[in-house]
């Protein structure tokens, strides 16, 4: 039997992932807004928000595998009904978010356009890229804060309030996006300054709205700040032994998707950059759903495993591996047949729309295995217990397949549209992997402990 006939699981999957993808929606918005606001400032504007744009993206994959960790665990005791190791392990994984995005925060800010040189070369992008992310790095505490937040509550299938307060921020986005770029209601016309002045203030506000429905609101975990001030040795502890894995598992992947941006940005051939920040803002959009869901298979994944109940999860492992399936199809043929208006929304040179459109081709191809491994790996093998194998998968891939393939392909010249394929490549070679290791079925690790921490 394929599909599960328990209606559970369907009524789950739907309440969790529905709000979780719609979030994603709000999340991935606010970087749409300033890639699409900011393109009638010219090219070297849209790279320079995807080159400035990159130190945000590598808290967001850091902060993808603290706060991943921080749901493993917590789902765990979840199904093992610990709410007070749950707080515990929110607290310590809270602590380590805000770390990461200090110390991202203070180096993005006070050597901005040396940041922005690590991915290209071209002057005139550093300088544009350091002016947005100069006042843009002081958000990533606020976002570091919102995020570990969302997590917890999603650890306890509170998923609603994630989408709540990404709305709110990205309302506040877009009416300052478009306020501090054309200078209205008598407001300063700032430019790329004010694109990243906008960012800032919307997360602010929605760290927080966060911050004030999980101490003043929430009535699951009932948390106050003394949760948050308290570290219990024991549950660091465990929080390293589960959660670091994972967290490297995000690093080795943050270092693969930065070698590929520069590998990208040392290409001599006009328009990569900014082709290159449209495609992957259409792959972002097309993942969005995917991201959503195995996000809530993830969380029914932790649950089911931490209660013991190990025979449904191998049938919701099943249905899981078809319903991704068929969402990979569906978005690589959206992807396929979309591209070419997407790309028209741009108000760029040729060659960077037929930079776009190559780039896309790629990604349309790829977006099939990206949706069945994503939620093998990290909805089912990841939460269900196996924390390192995603880590073993990645070393191998990144550091022997991936790099390797793009600078040799670089330096022969080949097309960016090669290049870029090169770098893209493993989303396909782990479908195989993901397919051996999932119905092997021996990911299944209950990492609850049976009773309360004194």
């Amino acid at each position: 039997m394929i599909f599960t006939r328990d209606t559970n699981f369907y009524k789950s999957l739907f309440k969790l992932s529905v709000p979780m993808a719609l979030q994603s929606l709000a999340a991935f918005s606010m970087g749409l807004a300033d890639s699409l606001m900011t393109a009638r400032l010219g090219d070297a504007a849209v790279s320079g928000v995807y080159a400035g744009g990159q130190p945000q993206m590598l808290l967001q994959v850091l902060l993808v595998g603290i706060d991943g960790a921080l749901i493993v665990i917590a789902t765990h005791n979840l199904g093992d009904g610990n709410i007070e190791r749950i707080k515990k392990i929110s607290s310590v994984g809270i602590k380590i978010s805000l770390l990461v995005g200090a110390a991202l925060s203070v180096f993005s800010a006070t050597c901005p356009k040396f940041a922005v040189s690590l991915f290209t070369k071209r002057a005139e992008i550093i300088d544009t890229g350091a002016e947005y992310l100069g006042i843009m790095a002081y958000s990533f505490v606020f976002f570091a804060i919102s995020q570990s937040l969302v997590a917890t509550m999603r650890s306890v299938e509170s998923a609603k309030i994630g989408l709540y307060a990404s709305a709110a921020a990205l309302a506040i986005k877009i009416f300052l996006n478009y306020s501090f770029i054309g200078g209205k209601f008598s407001l300063p016309e700032l430019g790329l300054f004010g694109v990243g002045l906008a960012t800032l203030i919307a997360r602010i506000c929605e760290a927080l709205i966060m911050v004030i429905y999980v101490l003043l609101i929430d009535r699951k975990l009932r948390m106050k700040i003394r949760d948050f001030l308290k570290l219990n040795p024991d549950t660091f502890k465990e929080f390293l032994r589960y959660g670091s894995p994972i967290i490297l598992g995000q690093a080795v992947w943050a270092v693969n998707l930065f070698a590929g941006v520069a590998i990208m940005g040392s290409l001599k051939d006009s328009g990569v950059m900014a082709g290159l920040g449209i495609a992957n803002t259409l792959y972002n959009l097309t993942y969005i759903v995917t991201s959503g869901m195995a996000g809530a298979v993830g969380i029914i994944t932790g649950k089911t495993v931490g209660a013991g109940k190990v025979e449904l999860m191998r049938e919701y492992a099943k249905t899981t591996q078809a319903i991704f399936l068929l969402i990979g199809i569906f978005s690589s043929l959206c992807v396929l047949i979309f591209k070419e208006p997407f790309v028209a929304l741009y108000d760029v040179s040729g060659d960077v729309r037929e930079q776009a459109l190559a780039f896309l081709t790629v990604i349309g191809i790829g977006v099939l295995g990206t949706c069945y491994q994503s939620a093998t790996m990290l909805g089912l093998i990841k939460s269900g217990g196996d924390v390192s194998f995603i880590l073993k998968t990645d070393l191998v891939m990144v550091f022997l397949i991936i790099i390797p393939l793009g600078i040799i392909s670089s330096r022969l010249s080949l097309p960016p549209w090669a290049v870029f394929a090169f770098l893209k490549i493993d989303q396909l070679l782990k479908c195989p992997v993901a397919a051996l290791k999932v119905n092997r079925s021996n990911w299944i690790r209950n990492l609850a402990k049976g009773k309360p921490d004194s």
